[in-house]
């Protein structure tokens, strides 16, 4: 997997997050960085174990299904892009509020990293350097979660909508790419 696929995967991978990120910026009435890294760091360290549990888990079945690996990558991203996109255009409000608690946190953490489970299933069928994968989508999570807790503060909520489309339609994207790459000659 190229670093331009890669770095798009992780971005696609890291909107439920920044969308909730966004959503605790927004109920936090006075932000500083160490929260923000807190919520980075539950984000961004979920997304990065995740897909490596994913991967473990995956490489199990490799052998046995090797011929239809990339059917299983474009329709587990498919799935999980129309998922994201079916999220975004929901009027349902997520109650997110300002609460860093480790309980509301993991559950969060859970909640918004179960797609890069299955995409650690799909990289055990690719050639995929997972602890650098791993890596590179935990930091750009990490990232990404730091800037959504600033912007939910300084904007609201007008752009978590947005920002899980956007990741949904990367990785319906992502998932057509890996098809057409293993069914061109």
């Amino acid at each position: 997997m190229d670093a331009f696929t890669l770095f798009t995967l992780a971005v696609g991978l890291s909107m439920d997050a920044f969308a909730v990120s966004i959503c605790k910026g927004l109920a936090m009435k006075e932000l500083s960085w160490k929260k923000a890294a807190i919520v980075g760091l539950w984000f961004g360290g979920f997304q990065a174990f995740m897909p490596a549990a994913g991967y473990l888990l995956g490489v199990q079945f490799k052998d046995k299904i090797t011929s239809i690996d990339h059917w299983i990558a474009f329709v587990l991203l498919g799935i999980i892009g129309i998922n994201m996109i079916r999220e975004a255009c929901s009027k349902e409000e997520e109650g997110t509020g300002g609460s860093l608690a480790v309980k509301e946190m993991l559950v969060l953490a859970v909640a918004t990293s179960i797609d890069a489970l299955a995409v650690g299933v799909t990289f055990a069928f690719l050639s995929v350097d997972i602890v650098k994968a791993v890596v590179f989508i935990g930091t750009v999570t990490f990232t990404l979660s730091i800037i959504g807790v600033k912007t939910g503060n300084v904007f609201g909520i007008k752009y978590k909508a947005k920002a899980e489309l956007a990741g949904g339609f990367i990785l319906i994207f992502l998932g057509i790419k890996i098809l057409l790459e293993h069914l061109s000659p």
